[in-house]
């Protein structure tokens, strides 16, 4: 939606002193009026001067992809709103979620220009964040872009030639309502390996994962070097998971679950009647059925805390 980047930028302020995670971010940091689609544009240079002044703010992007992907959303009226808009087929599932989940195909256009500048805003988050500790690669899949569209966002970030290259096919109006055309960064890989690994680890506190050091989970993927990065990407020569070879040259060797990392915090059990009394009389979902029970975790779960340190690894 135009516009609304201030919104955004006061919850960044709703958060001062203390750690604070912004999710899919491109998709809110947008300018402009409301109504008036000709005015939109990016607003990333304000926003990332913020987190680049504030250790405490973390964000992962929701980078948009040229092409086809789903639109997938617990907001059901949204879903219906892009089916009015775009003309494709709806569908909306309730399963014991008020708000329903409304699925439309989406197709990213080169030449729209609102496609164009979600495209270029979620660059423009790469790029003008300046530790990358602190920016997490996503597509928000499916919304912005499949997750197997990471080796392009690779590429991108890694050749500002290329990324040129790209900006050639876009309509001419981008290059007035966005930084990018004249941002000259270029990741190395060590940054593509903390945006891609080391930095969400670090996010989640989550201390096995996202090194390769004494204690690690040892999940380990391998890449054939080459100049042209997304074809590297794309194909690993080996992925190993748990220090076991799974993956070998784009055929796999063995299928291996890890446990679902999750926390556990304390809380009082004295104020559980209260708080079902109220879901009961708030919600139309019944108490009983709206949590998530150990009968999901089929393949065992580990605990952390909230300082990422494991707890009772269960197997």
């Amino acid at each position: 939606m135009p516009g609304n980047w201030t919104t955004t930028l006061d919850t960044m302020h709703a958060v001062e002193g203390r750690r604070g995670h912004l999710t899919h971010i491109q998709f809110h940091s947008y300018g402009g009026g409301p109504d008036d689609q000709g005015t939109f544009c990016s607003k990333v240079t304000e926003l990332a001067e913020y987190v680049n002044s504030h250790p405490n703010i973390t964000v992962d992007v929701g980078q948009v992809l040229f092409g086809e992907t789903t639109s997938m959303t617990g907001d059901g009226p949204l879903g219906h709103y892009l089916h009015r808009v775009t003309g494709r087929k709806w569908f909306n599932g309730e399963t014991e979620c008020e708000g329903g989940c409304g699925i439309v195909p989406i197709t990213y256009k080169e030449k729209s220009l609102v496609n164009a500048l979600q495209w270029a805003i979620g660059l423009e988050w790469y790029l003008l964040v300046s530790d990358p500790w602190r920016v997490a690669m996503s597509t928000d899949h499916p919304n912005g872009g499949s997750f197997v569209a990471y080796p392009e966002i690779v590429a991108l970030l890694m050749s500002r030639d290329y990324r040129r290259e790209q900006l050639k096919r876009l309509p001419e109006r981008v290059k007035e309502r966005c930084v990018l055309p004249q941002m000259e960064r270029e990741y190395t890989l060590n940054e593509i390996a903390i945006v891609t690994r080391a930095g969400p680890a670090r996010m989640l506190g989550l201390t096995h994962k996202g090194h390769l050091g004494v204690g690690a989970d040892a999940d380990i993927t391998v890449y054939t070097p080459g100049a042209d990065r997304r074809a590297m990407f794309e194909l690993p020569r080996y992925v190993f998971k748990g220090g076991e070879l799974i993956v070998e040259h784009g055929e796999i060797r063995r299928v291996r679950y890890g446990p679902t990392v999750c926390v556990e915090p304390a809380f009082d059990p004295a104020a559980v009647p209260h708080i079902r009394d109220w879901f009961e009389d708030s919600y139309t979902v019944r108490f009983n059925n709206y949590a998530v029970t150990d009968d999901y975790l089929s393949h065992g779960k580990q605990v952390v805390g909230n300082n990422g340190s494991s707890l009772a690894p269960d197997h």
